[in-house]
């Protein structure tokens, strides 16, 4: 009788063991699956609506128009300036950097901080055209710098400058910015 019994509660574990076993293949194959899925397909992010067309961030490829409104507002935020928000200009522009340009980037701006901080020159940029590249990540801001002096204007210059940027994951990150040369401007 003991035999019996122990032979049907043997029975009753393995088929118990048995229905984990194929439960515990099909969670890891559900696994596999979904791993594989994830890792192949294109991620994307619909990004605030500023404006009128769809934009969206996939991992893909960096849209044309994505990359114009990123350098049209960087563009805004770097080449206007007064002397009142310069620690404030700088950490904005600092925020906008890919990581391994942070350093390179802070330095830049630390000369022009250090050369404006306690004078009354102002500078402030209107857009005229802007040309993108997504293959390359870099684009071009052309248009007018005007500088001040408290209200006065003492320059206004057309002006064209490069950005840079770097693509890590679904972010975009500036590495570097320069002011073209005028027959660059030209050429553009």
């Amino acid at each position: 009788m003991k035999s019996e019994f122990a032979y049907e509660e043997a029975q009753r574990h393995l088929k118990q063991r048995n229905r984990f076993a194929a439960l515990a293949g099909m969670l890891g194959l559900t696994t596999i699956l979904a791993v594989g899925t994830a890792a192949t397909s294109d991620e994307a992010i619909v990004l605030v609506p500023i404006t009128s067309e769809r934009v969206e961030l996939s991992s893909g490829g960096i849209e044309a128009t994505y990359l114009e409104l990123v350098s049209r507002d960087t563009a805004l935020m770097l080449l206007n300036r007064a002397p009142e928000s310069l620690d404030y200009w700088m950490e904005s522009i600092l925020k906008l950097a890919d990581p391994a340009a942070r350093g390179s980037l802070k330095a830049e701006l630390i000369k022009i901080v250090d050369e404006q901080r306690g004078s009354d020159i102002s500078q402030a940029f209107v857009i005229a055209q802007i040309h993108v590249d997504p293959d390359t990540l870099t684009s071009t801001v052309s248009g007018t710098l005007k500088t001040f002096v408290g209200a006065q204007v003492i320059a206004s210059q057309t002006r064209s400058f490069e950005f840079i940027w770097q693509r890590r994951g679904l972010s975009l990150g500036l590495t570097g910015f320069r002011q073209l040369p005028a027959q660059e401007e030209e050429s553009q």
